[in-house]
């Protein structure tokens, strides 16, 4: 058995075919043991004493089209140990549930919503679980790896495990949804050992947007294609794109700029359409300038 102190959140976007957990702890990689999830079936986290068979035997349950209630039911009745284990599972349809066996060190506890659980034992008290839960509602229209991180952070400011950071995880399934499009592993991000897992883990999703995610594009400003044209220029040479120019713009090299411009805190600013196209291009200059940057060639 591992000892896992430790809080996540297990989710489910029906409508955009996702599940996910996001997961933090003062452990060692805490991503090698809790977060679970299968495409189309749902997804678990299993820790405090953790019982790693929960997290295969709890997709298998899932994939058989059990609820997430029926999951953990089954799972704590075969286990001797259910008195120090704590699970979040949620499953195909977005129920979800939280189990924190009677043992768990205090404080533990766990708290579900519409399509989310959250858990942790070890806290620094209740209100850990209560701000993951409202940082995860307060979400609603953002796409589910945003709002598992955004969760997560919350849960840290609240105070988190109260031994302190160590390591932090985000894993999000979908179908198709890996590089390639040939694995359903869409966002699968570790920091395994770090005195602010957290916010690595904020910096590596965003690196994450770059080269393989997406947004909503009703929420990028429009560009004129000569400012395009630079822009895909700029991010071929950069190696991170390397297609032709289609039309007045090109989404994918939009989708790429956006994931940069919230690292320079152009964010509010490019949702509300006012970051003029010298800047745009200013900026790109300077972070692409390097014709040795590489792109997403695995």
């Amino acid at each position: 058995m591992v000892r896992m102190h430790t809080f996540s959140i297990v989710a489910a976007d029906p409508q955009a075919a996702e599940w996910g957990v996001a997961v933090a702890s003062k452990f060692l990689a805490v991503g090698a043991v809790v977060p679970w999830a299968t495409a189309g079936a749902g997804a678990v986290a299993t820790q405090a004493w953790a019982n790693l068979s929960h997290g295969p035997e709890g997709l298998r349950l899932l994939g058989e089209g059990l609820s997430a209630d029926e999951v953990v039911r089954r799972l704590t009745d075969a286990d001797q140990g259910r008195d120090h284990r704590q699970l979040g599972v949620v499953d195909a349809r977005g129920r979800a549930a939280s189990y924190t066996g009677g043992a768990c060190l205090a404080w533990a506890g766990g708290r579900t919503g519409d399509r989310y659980a959250c858990q942790g034992n070890l806290l620094a008290g209740p209100e850990v679980v209560s701000a993951m839960a409202k940082a995860f509602e307060a979400g609603a229209g953002r796409p589910l790896p945003e709002r598992l991180l955004a969760a997560l952070e919350a849960g840290q400011h609240a105070g988190g495990d109260r031994r302190g950071q160590q390591s932090a995880a985000l894993y999000v399934v979908k179908e198709g949804g890996s590089y390639g499009g040939y694995l359903d592993r869409y966002v699968d991000l570790r920091v395994d050992d770090d005195p602010q897992p957290i916010a690595k883990l904020r910096e590596l999703l965003l690196l994450h947007r770059l080269y393989f995610g997406t947004t909503d594009p009703a929420r990028l400003v429009r560009l004129t294609p000569e400012v395009v044209a630079e822009i895909q220029a700029i991010l071929g040479t950069a190696g991170f794109y390397r297609g032709p120019v289609s039309g007045a713009y090109d989404e994918a090299t939009r989708q790429a700029f956006r994931a940069w411009a919230s690292v320079e805190n152009f964010e509010e600013r490019w949702r509300d359409d006012d970051v003029a196209d010298g800047e745009v291009l200013a900026f790109l200059r300077r972070r692409f300038g390097s014709p040795q940057r590489r792109g997403p060639t695995a």
